[in-house]
């Protein structure tokens, strides 16, 4: 590589990764505890709620619906969910079927008495804060554009530095860490040393966290092609009678694809459906599918399978993007792997920072050097003019 590619590469490596330097350490030290949510959780809440008949019957979503109507009087159910691993199921409600988030109202009930399970009531708070300041900073839909171009500059600044990485290695050993020299010196070898040990980590964390950022518009493309082409080719006129039993448009969906699980329903008028449908979600079993979603629609006022459709590739890449940037997938030791990285990360961002530091006050120093020894000069050279005049 020539000493001008050299330079070219250098100053792009230094300057996206300032500018994109203090996002990424936020984004690190708010990551860290999203990784362990589950184990803070059960920490903060050990044994706080048990279902009153473990192992016994289930009620039916139809039963559980009516109970969440009875507790907020005048709404509309917009979605239900199910917890993996205990008999809970969760019903958003609404004054209206196209309420806003902040009108919407979250309950969990159990499903084996049809009670209400209260909310966990140590954490909680935090790690909401910590998620929303991770996710868009509280700005909406562009705080999520923002830090995604953050995460753009992030693989920029990897990918050049992989680039710098190479010229030095040809003039030492990998892992050469110079201690007995100076600081500067041993922090730059400790920086491109634990850079290029995480680089894959990173880029895969980088990527993701990108294309997580890009979850508001896939989803809104996802429904404005893939949901609407689903809902044109059903004949179902809009749903103004009395709905069809919830558990048999469940089963009807399960029916049609019966090697996957049930992950959430959106009812009739909702965001994710529409005014004739129950969209019914489901979900394979494996590591890997299990984040990946198929919807059903179920015809709201017959009970009738309308159709299904997989999902677009794109939304399989948010769906898999997302725990694969928390390490989500791999239980307890892939979660402390990812730790273990997060934390080389802020070594090297913290590293990069000091480096920089260190290199533009010594660049001032020169530059003071310069100036006074050019000063001196003239000086004498001034001095020694005014003595041959006098002469």
């Amino acid at each position: 590589m020539t000493p001008a590619a050299i330079r070219l590469w250098s100053r792009l490596h230094t300057w996206t990764s300032l500018v994109c330097t203090a996002f990424l350490l936020m984004l690190c030290v708010t990551g860290l505890p999203l990784v362990f949510h589950d184990e803070i959780d059960a920490a903060l809440n050990p044994g706080s709620w048990t279902a009153a008949a473990p192992g016994g019957d289930l009620l039916a979503l139809d039963t559980i619906v009516e109970r969440a109507l009875a507790n907020r009087p005048g709404e509309v159910p917009l979605f239900m969910s199910f917890d993996d691993d205990r008999p809970v199921v969760n019903v958003t409600t609404g004054p209206t079927p196209d309420a806003p988030g902040s009108a919407m109202h979250f309950a969990s009930f159990d499903r084996t008495s049809g009670n209400l399970v209260p909310p966990a009531d140590r954490g909680e708070a935090v790690m909401h804060f910590l998620l929303q300041l991770h996710t868009d900073m509280f700005l909406g839909v562009g705080g999520m554009l923002f830090l995604g171009f953050m995460g753009i500059l992030f693989v920029i600044a990897t990918v050049s530095g992989v680039v710098l990485y190479a010229p030095f290695m040809r003039r030492y050993a990998f892992g050469t860490v110079r201690a007995g020299r100076s600081p500067q010196l041993k922090w730059l070898d400790w920086h491109n040393l634990l850079g290029i040990v995480t680089v894959a980590w990173v880029l895969v964390v980088g990527i993701t966290g990108v294309v997580n950022s890009l979850a508001v518009p896939i989803i809104d493309t996802w429904k404005q092609r893939e949901l609407a082409d689903l809902i044109a080719a059903s004949d179902a006129p809009s749903a103004t009678g009395e709905r069809s039993s919830l558990d048999a448009a469940v089963a009807a969906a399960q029916a049609a694809a019966p090697r996957m699980t049930l992950q959430f329903v959106a009812f009739p008028g909702g965001a994710y459906s529409t005014n004739a449908h129950y969209a019914i979600f489901l979900h394979g079993n494996s590591p890997l599918t299990r984040h990946l979603a198929t919807p059903v629609l179920v015809d709201a006022t017959t009970g009738r399978f309308e159709g299904l459709r997989a999902m677009p590739w794109y939304v399989k890449t948010l769906a898999l993007s997302q725990p694969l940037h928390f390490g989500d997938f791999g239980g307890l030791p892939l979660k402390l792997l990812w730790a273990a990285l997060t934390a080389f990360t802020l070594v090297i961002l913290v590293s990069g920072l000091y480096l920089w530091f260190v290199r533009r006050g010594a660049k001032v120093v020169t530059s003071e050097t310069r100036g006074r020894v050019r000063a001196r000069g003239d000086a004498w050279i001034a001095g020694e003019r005014d003595g041959r005049a006098g002469s």
